[in-house]
């Protein structure tokens, strides 16, 4: 039977009583994680977010008290512990914080009785997802999953310390924001005061940190919710947090400069782990033809080779074919799997043609030197001889290949390369390796717009040098933006903005947007301009994507208290649900499906 507290006041967390508690009396509170019940000796392990604590019931000390009480728990029932602390008379247990002791119990309360529940509460589980999310609740009480709520809550809190002292202010920015779709869908909210009119929720504060700086605050931190209307991946959600900030009077290097020494912070303070400082940085177009990603995982090699020059004029039609119509041919060395049966290579074909690739080729160099090759017969012997020695091929290497325009063939092999490494377990998961991105490309081709695109925001500077390219070659303007990277992950990234009002004309311009168009998408960032704009730039972290690197999981969801599946629905709630029509009907909205 369940009983209230009745003024008892806990005086530890379970992994908060040590062996300097002993003969202290104490009361712990929490959860029962299991029972054995030895007869005359009742033990119970108790767990809370710091851990697990054994308690000891013994007849001779607990009587009425609790005893009886004891034999009656059941996993997951929530319990008060009132008793003193012990040298555990047992064997110590190593894997426990709280192995050297044990509580033994003088009273017990039943404060809450629990159901069987539908899984286990313990690390690791392989309870399908689906069950977790639904049962959120009881998943979250797992370790494993605390833990990496409680590193999330660290992090944030040494993140507010740290850019604290270095001058930035917390200021909250609204959720209720103007539509200006540049990027991904907003989600919208309807009015009911403005019938037919809409907030979005934003996509990210970008104009008003911007405004910020125009109002004269000089360093802007805030830890936001930030919302997306996109289809998922394992590090996306369609709500997510922040850590943005935007700095004056700075250029590229004072924001690199600032966040390298963060995150060595958060690293040290965190993990117990080095930052060794400057980090790497590496241009956009290095990333992409060395590793065919802008966000490269850097603990394994398997870089990419041009060999376009060395194949433009051989026999085989695929390759020439996609010289001809100005793409390229690059390959990867997948050290010592020349031997990888059939199957499997054809596994790698259907992998790649799911990035757009037509198909895949491959030379399979044998331990005596030969060759096995999907296209030899196209070839001269020399031919292949020149491109197994430009792909530094060694007797028992795979070598695979990939022809087309230079955007497919940077995904397949890309994507491919960290598929293979994942496989076959090429990188150390404890190593952490960052590299900075920069000099991203101001404008990316959009084939459904068929005009182009800013490939981060309509206020990012360009590099100086290649402002006399935004209407002549805008494919060629290099923007001075920068992604910070950790093992293949992009963990945040920002750019130094646009404050002269003719250059950001100019990208108006070269974006395909008339003025009037601009002042009606941007025109409340656009007047504040006019008064007076510092020199600015700016970062955002995506905390998510953050913790989930450092926790080393592979799904976001799993540092996210109440996450969001792959269509974008709650499991625990429901949501997304329908509403009343009368709440339709004060909104002015109307379903047509």
């Amino acid at each position: 039977m369940a009983e209230s507290m009745k003024g008892l006041k806990r005086s530890h967390r379970c992994t908060e009583v040590s062996s300097a508690d002993i003969g202290k009396e104490v009361t712990v509170m929490g959860w029962v994680q299991k029972r054995r019940n030895l007869g005359s000796l009742i033990f119970i392990d108790l767990r809370d977010r710091s851990g697990i604590l054994q308690i000891v019931f013994d007849e001779n000390d607990v009587k009425a008290e609790g005893f009886a009480k004891a034999e009656t728990l059941r996993s997951e029932y929530v319990v008060a512990v009132l008793g003193k602390v012990v040298k555990r008379e047992g064997a110590v247990n190593e894997n426990l914080a709280t192995g050297e002791i044990e509580v033994r119990a003088t009273g017990l309360r039943i404060l809450s009785e629990s159901e069987t529940p539908p899984f286990p509460i313990e690390e690791n589980i392989s309870t399908k997802e689906e069950l977790r999310l639904k049962y959120r609740c009881l998943d979250l009480r797992r370790p494993d999953i605390q833990a990496n709520m409680i590193m999330r809550s660290r992090v944030t809190a040494l993140t507010r310390e740290f850019l604290t002292r270095e001058g930035f202010l917390e200021i909250e920015t609204p959720m209720l924001t103007k539509s200006t779709p540049e990027g991904a869908r907003d989600y919208l909210v309807p009015s009911r005061i403005h019938p037919g009119r809409f907030y979005a929720l934003p996509q990210s504060p970008q104009l008003f940190k911007q405004m910020l700086m125009c109002a004269g605050y000089d360093r802007y931190l805030q830890i936001v919710k930030c919302f997306r209307d996109e289809d998922l991946r394992a590090d996306r959600q369609p709500e997510f947090t922040q850590i943005d900030m935007e700095l004056s009077f700075v250029d590229e290097d004072d924001v690199i400069d600032i966040n390298e020494r963060l995150l060595a912070f958060l690293f040290k303070e965190v993990l117990d782990v080095e930052v060794k400082l400057p980090i790497q940085r590496m241009t956009w177009q290095e990333a992409m033809e060395r590793f065919g990603s802008d966000k490269p995982d850097l603990r394994f090699g398997m870089e990419l080779k041009n060999i376009t020059e060395l194949v433009k004029g051989c026999g085989f039609g695929v390759f020439t074919g996609a010289i001809e119509n100005g793409g390229s041919v690059r390959g990867i060395n997948v050290k010592g799997q020349g031997g990888m049966p059939r199957k499997k290579i054809d596994a790698l074909v259907d992998f790649a043609k799911g990035y757009g690739a037509k198909g895949l080729a491959y030379i399979a160099i044998q331990q005596d030197g030969s060759c096995k090759s999907s296209f030899a017969k196209f070839m001269t012997e020399q031919e292949i001889t020149d491109i197994v020695k430009v792909m530094e091929g060694e007797a028992g290497d795979l070598l695979l290949f990939a022809a087309d325009r230079n955007k497919i063939v940077w995904n397949v092999l890309g994507a491919l390369r960290t598929t293979l490494a994942g496989q076959l377990d090429l990188f150390d998961e404890n190593e952490y390796r960052f590299v900075w991105i920069t000099e991203f490309p101001q404008f990316e081709w959009s084939d459904e717009e068929e005009r182009f695109v800013a490939m981060h925001h309509p206020f990012t500077m360009p590099v100086e040098e290649d402002l006399d390219k935004l209407e002549s070659d805008p494919g060629a303007v290099r923007a001075k933006a920068y992604d910070i990277v950790l093992n293949g992950n992009e963990i945040g990234g920002g750019s130094v903005r646009i404050h002269q009002a003719d250059v950001q004309e100019r990208m108006f311009r070269a974006l395909g947007l008339t003025e009037e168009q601009a002042n009606e998408k941007f025109g409340f960032l656009l007047d504040a301009f006019k008064y007076g704009v510092p020199p600015h730039a700016g970062l955002a972290y995506g905390l998510d994507r953050l913790i989930m690197v450092m926790a080393k999981k592979d799904n976001i969801r799993d540092v996210i208290a109440f996450p969001k599946v792959k269509d974008a629905s709650c499991l625990l709630t429901n949501a997304p649900d329908v509403v009343d029509d009368v709440q339709l009907k004060e909104l002015c909205v109307k379903i047509d499906i």
